[in-house]
């Protein structure tokens, strides 16, 4: 009864989420992100079985490049191939967008062509002009506000390996920006204890942390913005870290690597995290800078882990929009 009755209400689900847009987390209802984790998690087992599943067979997805990647470009154009659909690439110097022709221009027209748009920008007013003048499905693949897909492949792994997100936590240690804020909001939806220590100025967007706190409320989740790393990982099942400088911001490099030196994740930092934490980092990773070797290539790292459900949980995303 009870499996007839989650069956019929990932029916419902499905059927709500096409033609969505996925642009940040706090967008989606718990019960929707959770389907969508255990949409990726079948379509990663179809992928390990050698099924052959291609519900966008016929579909194209563009992807716009103001930043460059690595993780972000092969995951989508691989799970469009294994999902039976094509990925267009266009960097910025393809396409006329931000050099004379508006966003919202360029996502009309592109709506024409086209049946669903990723980008990954600096900009978050890009991703939300380009859904706002879309007709197609947009996929905020990174901008300087939230991560969204990070996120999910990243609670896609922790899933993976607890089985539940009720009762654990997640320590973050560094810099409160866009990574942060996926993470935190996700924390707020599935009811994880999120700690998250920064230095003084670095904290994440005060209206988001509200709203992940308003969340936390119905859902039980926990969440803490504090000083200490120490603190932050105590008792921590999973302890994650990003850069401490991003892309756009090479001129605070210097600065930022002596504000948080004091926040490198390294032997003596995760002792204080339980006997069997788990190391995890979006990637790529300044080794040496925000976390040791010791850390990122010792036995309790999973970073590869979460760079290759990014694939799966993408995958999610784009059957469970443009299917």
């Amino acid at each position: 009864m009870a499996e007839e009755r989650l069956r019929e209400d990932d029916e419902r689900i499905a059927a709500e989420l096409k033609g969505r847009d996925f642009l940040t987390l706090a967008d989606y209802r718990p019960e929707e992100l959770r389907y969508l984790l255990r949409l990726a998690v079948e379509l990663k087992r179809k992928q390990k079985a050698g099924e052959t599943f291609q519900p966008l067979k016929g579909k194209t997805l563009g992807l716009i490049f103001e930043k460059s990647s690595t993780r972000t470009r092969v995951s989508f154009e691989v799970g469009m191939y294994q999902l039976g659909g094509y990925a267009l690439f266009l960097s910025r110097n393809d396409i006329q967008m931000g050099r004379g022709e508006t966003v919202w221009d360029t996502a009309q027209t592109m709506s024409r062509y086209l049946d669903g748009l990723m980008i990954r920008t600096y900009a978050h007013r890009n991703v939300i002009e380009l859904a706002r003048g879309a007709t197609v499905p947009v996929i905020n693949g990174l901008s300087d506000f939230c991560h969204p897909c990070q996120a999910m492949a990243d609670y896609l792994t922790i899933w993976e390996i607890k089985g539940r997100f009720e009762g654990v936590k997640l320590a973050y240690v560094g810099d409160g920006n866009n990574v942060a804020h996926s993470l935190m909001i996700g924390a707020a939806k599935f009811g994880l204890h999120f700690a998250l220590a920064c230095p003084e100025g670095y904290e994440p967007d005060r209206s988001f942390t509200e709203l992940a706190r308003e969340v936390a409320e119905q859902t039980g989740a926990r969440i803490e913005i504090v000083r200490d790393p120490r603190e932050a990982v105590s008792g921590a099942d999973f302890v994650y870290t990003d850069v401490w400088t991003s892309m756009g911001q090479e001129e605070e490099a210097e600065q930022r690597r002596k504000v948080f030196r004091p926040y490198q994740v390294n032997e003596q930092l995760v002792r204080y995290a339980k006997p069997d934490f788990r190391f995890m980092h979006c990637l790529p990773a300044h080794r040496g800078e925000e976390v040791t070797d010791d850390v990122m290539d010792g036995d309790h790292s999973i970073v590869f882990d979460q760079a290759e459900n990014r694939l799966h949980a993408q995958k999610a995303i784009l059957t469970a929009l443009m299917s």
